[in-house]
C-alpha cells in the first residue's frame, strides 16, 4: 500500500509546486481558470468535486506569493473569472432594449465581475501577510473568504448572491444548518472543506506540508458529514405541521420583458393573468398572487383597471399583485415606487407595501447629480426606496413579510425587527420578474437563495416570478410545488405553516456567525504560535 501512496503523494507534490512556481502571465491565467472552475458548483451547475481543484491550487498560489499584494493579484484574477462565469447573466437584461443598453452589457458585466473580485482578492492579501504554515494559512482563507463574503453582501448597497454556501441546494441535509448559523456559516464550511486539500502538498520547493498533513482534510469532512447527519436527523424527527387551512394560488403568465412595457400590449397583459386566475380551481383559493410589477399601470390611480385586475380575487379573499406607484409632492415632483397591492373584490386596497432594498443602475442610478445615464427600469426618474421590511396582514390569511425581486437573498434582512413577537410574519411572499434574464442561470441562482430564506427563519416562502421559477417552499427548504422556467400557468398549493419557535438564526442573526469565525480564527492562532515555538525549539535542539 505504501507503495502506492507514495507515488501518489510525489505526484501531488509535484502538482501543488508547479502551481505555486507559476509567474508572470501563465499565473493570472492559471488564478483565472481556478475561478472559473470554482462558479461551475453554484446553481444550476452544483459541480462540488471542483471545488476542491479551484480553492486547492488558489491556496497554493497565495502561501507560494512572494508578497502579499502578489497573493493579491492571484485572488483578483480568481475573482475575477468566478463572477464572470458566475454572474454573465446579468447581461441578459440589457437585451431587452438592445438600441438604448445593448451596448452597455459587456462593459457592464466585466465591470461588475473586476469589481467583485476586489473581495477575493483583499481575502487572499490578508491571508498573505501573516506568517502561518500551510494548515493555518488554509484555515485562515476559509476565515477571510466568509468574511470578505458578508462584506460583499453588505457594503454599499450588498449584494449577497451566489454566497458559497449556496451550492449545497440540491441536499437538503446540508442546508438545515443555516438554521443554526446561516448561509454564511456553510460557506465558511464550505470554503474550509474545499481548501484543505491543500495541506496535503507544499507549493514550495524545500517546504514539507507537516506532519500530519492529513489531519485538516479529515477534520473539515468530518465535520461536513456531521453537518450532513445533523440535517438529516432534523428533517426526521420534524413533527407533522399542523396545517394553516390557506390554500394560495400563483399566477405565471410568462410574458416576455420585450413586450410588457409596450403601449397596445399592457392591457392584453393584465387580461391574460385575470384569466389565468380563473383556471380551474380558484374559487377553492383563499389568495391568488401576481409576480412583480404584473401590472405596468399605476393601479391605484384608475378605479377602472382596480375594478378589473380586482376580479382575480377568489370569493371572499384576496389578490395580491407586484404594481408601480407614484405619489407628488406638494412641489408637484414626482416620486415612482416599486410596489406590492392586496386587493379585495370591488376594487379596494386593503394593503400596500413599497420595494426599500432598491437595484443600482436598475431602479436608480448612484451618484445621480454626478452620472445622468438612464436606469434600466423607469428611465431618468429613480425609483424610491420604502421604509424596510414590513408585516402585511390581510384577512384570511397568516401575517406575512413582503419581499419584492432581490430583497429576499439578503440573509438575516427579510423580516421586520424590533416589534413584539406577535408582529413577527408567519410566512415570506416573494414577487419577482426575471423575465429581465431570460433562459439564463440568473432565474435558478435567485430561487435557490430565496429558499435559504425559508430555511434560517423557520418559515414557508412562496415566489411569484413572472416567467419563472414561481414555488412554494416549506420551513425546511423543501419545494411543495413550482412552475418550471418559461412556463405559463398557475400553481395551487396549500400554504405551509411556520415551525412553532424561532430559530437560532432568526433569534441571534449574525452572532451565530461570528462565533463560528472566532472559533476558527483561534485555531488558526494555536497552529501559529506552535509552528512558532516548534520551529524555535527545533533551531535550539539544532
Amino acid at each position: 500500500m505504501n507503495g502506492s501512496v507514495r507515488p501518489a503523494a510525489r505526484r501531488l507534490a509535484a502538482l501543488a509546486q508547479a502551481v505555486g512556481g507559476a509567474t508572470g502571465w501563465r499565473r493570472s491565467a492559471l488564478a483565472a481558470a481556478l475561478g472559473a472552475v470554482s462558479a461551475t458548483a453554484l446553481p444550476p451547475g452544483h459541480a462540488l468535486p471542483l471545488l476542491l481543484v479551484s480553492f486547492t491550487g488558489l491556496v497554493w498560489l497565495v502561501h507560494a506569493s512572494r508578497s502579499p499584494w502578489r497573493a493579491a493579484v492571484a485572488g483578483w484574477w480568481f475573482g475575477f473569472a468566478h463572477f464572470l462565469v458566475g454572474l454573465y447573466w446579468i447581461g441578459a437584461a440589457f437585451l431587452t432594449d438592445p438600441s438604448r443598453f445593448g451596448g452597455l452589457m459587456v462593459p457592464a458585466v466585466i465591470g461588475l465581475a473586476a469589481f467583485f473580485a476586489l473581495f477575493p482578492a483583499l481575502a487572499a492579501f490578508a491571508v498573505r501577510l501573516n506568517r502561518l504554515p500551510l494548515a493555518g494559512r488554509a484555515i485562515a482563507f476559509a476565515v477571510a473568504w466568509t468574511a470578505v463574503e458578508w462584506l460583499r453582501g453588505n457594503i454599499l448597497s450588498g449584494f449577497p448572491m451566489n454566497l458559497m454556501g449556496t451550492v449545497w441546494m440540491p441536499s437538503l441535509g446540508m442546508i438545515q444548518s443555516t438554521a443554526w448559523f446561516g448561509v454564511y456559516g456553510l460557506s465558511f464550511v464550505t470554503v474550509l472543506a474545499a481548501v484543505s486539500p491543500a495541506t496535503l502538498a507544499a507549493p514550495r520547493a524545500g517546504e514539507v506540508p507537516g506532519r500530519r498533513p492529513w489531519l485538516l482534510p479529515a477534520a473539515a469532512f468530518a465535520l461536513l458529514a456531521a453537518i450532513w447527519v445533523g440535517g438529516q436527523a432534523r428533517l426526521a424527527l420534524a413533527p407533522d405541521p399542523a396545517p394553516t387551512g390557506v390554500s394560495v394560488r400563483v399566477v405565471q403568465a410568462n410574458i416576455d420583458q420585450a413586450e410588457k412595457w409596450k403601449e397596445g400590449l399592457r392591457e392584453a397583459a393584465l387580461a391574460q393573468h385575470v384569466i389565468l386566475s380563473h383556471e380551474p380551481g380558484y374559487d377553492e383559493a383563499d389568495v391568488v398572487i401576481w409576480p412583480e410589477a404584473a401590472s405596468t399601470f399605476f393601479l391605484d390611480e384608475s378605479r377602472r383597471l382596480l375594478d378589473f385586475v380586482s376580479r382575480a380575487a377568489p370569493p371572499g379573499g384576496h389578490l395580491i399583485t407586484g404594481a408601480l406607484r407614484r405619489t407628488r409632492s406638494a412641489g408637484r415632483s414626482v416620486a415612482f415606487w416599486n410596489s406590492l397591492h392586496a386587493l379585495e373584490l370591488g376594487g379596494d386596497i386593503v394593503a400596500t407595501y413599497d420595494k426599500h432594498h432598491l437595484v443600482p443602475f436598475g431602479e436608480y442610478m448612484p451618484l445621480r447629480s454626478i452620472i445622468s445615464a438612464r436606469a434600466l427600469t423607469f428611465g431618468k426618474a429613480d425609483t424610491s426606496p420604502g421604509s424596510g421590511p414590513r408585516t402585511l396582514r390581510i384577512p384570511g390569511v397568516p401575517p406575512f413579510s413582503p419581499l419584492i425581486c432581490y430583497e429576499a437573498i439578503f440573509p438575516g434582512e427579510v423580516v421586520a425587527d424590533g416589534g413584539p413577537p406577535d408582529e413577527r410574519p408567519e410566512w415570506l411572499l416573494n414577487l419577482t420578474n426575471d423575465a429581465w434574464f431570460g433562459q439564463t442561470a440568473g432565474p435558478y441562482q435567485h430561487l435557490q437563495a430565496s429558499r435559504l430564506r425559508a430555511v434560517e427563519e423557520g418559515m414557508p416562502l412562496v415566489r411569484a416570478a413572472n416567467t419563472g421559477i414561481s414555488a412554494v417552499v416549506d420551513s425546511y427548504g423543501r419545494i411543495v410545488g413550482a412552475l418550471g422556467l418559461g412556463e405559463a400557468g398557475v400553481l395551487d398549493a396549500p400554504l405551509p405553516p411556520a415551525l412553532e419557535s424561532r430559530t437560532p438564526m432568526a433569534r441571534l442573526g449574525g452572532w451565530t456567525l461570528a462565533i463560528l469565525l472566532l472559533l476558527a480564527t483561534t485555531v488558526t492562532f494555536v497552529i501559529g504560535v506552535w509552528h512558532h515555538w516548534g520551529a524555535r525549539l527545533r533551531g535550539q535542539g539544532a
